[in-house]
């Protein structure tokens, strides 16, 4: 079995507060180790608060985002194995919008069967 490993960035914008929208759902051969989650609340007097959830484990639970700042959302590397989805949750007022962006490995285990 031969293993492909990529590095990736991925981001979204959102504009409204949302309830679990899939960030990454890794294929079943597939391991993303993530390095970094960054969250970036665009507005000036806007405070929402934004939740990640690996399948039904917090990984982040209600981090507050103060009004035109960026957030590190974890320390150390997280592993979302496939089959998995990492999902996140805003709420409160987001109209100017709250960036994530998330920086990954992708490990694909190629079949040769």
């Amino acid at each position: 079995m031969a293993v492909v490993n990529e590095y990736k960035f991925y981001g979204k914008s959102t504009t409204s507060a949302d309830s679990n929208v899939a960030l990454l759902s890794p294929g079943e051969n597939e391991t993303v180790i993530v390095k970094s989650i960054r969250v970036t609340n665009k507005s000036g007097s806007n405070t929402p608060t934004i939740s990640i959830t690996d399948n039904a484990f917090f990984v982040t639970h209600t981090q507050q985002l103060t009004a035109n700042t960026s957030v590190e959302l974890i320390s150390l590397p997280l592993i979302v194995e496939g089959g998995t989805v990492l999902k996140y949750s805003t709420v409160g007022t987001v109209s100017d919008g709250v960036d994530i962006a998330i920086s990954y490995l992708n490990i694909k285990k190629e079949r040769t069967d």
